[in-house]
């Protein structure tokens, strides 16, 4: 079945980001005279920063904020999975849509920048936008109801 619309997520799906997410709360971790180990702290982010958090700083107030300027300091040479720039263009060239649902704030537009992928998208949605955190469908009933997207030739893809 070929599909005409394409709703992505960015870490995992497109973007290589654990292993730099997983650095950078380590290293937030260091500030606090703290540690653990890179595959527990990989793992736990792949199901939610908050699991992370949870895990391994929950008595500490700011980590959240003190780990996303680290974060955000690690992004800033973002690497793709190899050929998700090349499905990208190709769903475009054929006359597809990409559309981006992200969690992320205002700066998921910098890394798609820098990555240079943000042409291929038609829409991008973040954390900005005001919606629920997925797996609420706030987000995904927006894209349909606000650029016609046609459900029966969409897919969502997802880590």
């Amino acid at each position: 079945m070929n599909y005409g619309d394409y709703i992505w997520d960015l870490g995992g799906t497109l973007l290589d980001n654990y292993q730099v997410s997983t650095q950078a709360f380590q290293a937030t971790l260091k500030q606090f005279n703290r540690t653990a180990e890179f595959q527990a702290v990989y793992d736990a982010l792949k199901v939610s920063t908050s699991t992370a958090i949870g895990m391994f700083a929950p008595d500490i107030a700011d980590f959240r904020t003190l780990y996303k300027q680290e974060e955000a300091k690690h992004l800033q040479e973002p690497v793709l999975f190899e050929g998700a720039k090349a499905i990208l263009a190709k769903i475009v060239t054929e006359g597809g849509r990409n559309f981006l649902v992200s969690h992320r704030n205002h700066l998921v537009l910098d890394i798609l920048d820098k990555a240079e992928i943000t042409p291929y998208f038609t829409e991008i949605v973040t954390s900005e936008n005001g919606f629920a955190r997925k797996p609420s469908p706030e987000s995904f009933l927006y894209l349909i109801k606000n650029t016609i997207l046609n459900t029966a030739w969409s897919l969502v893809t997802a880590r």
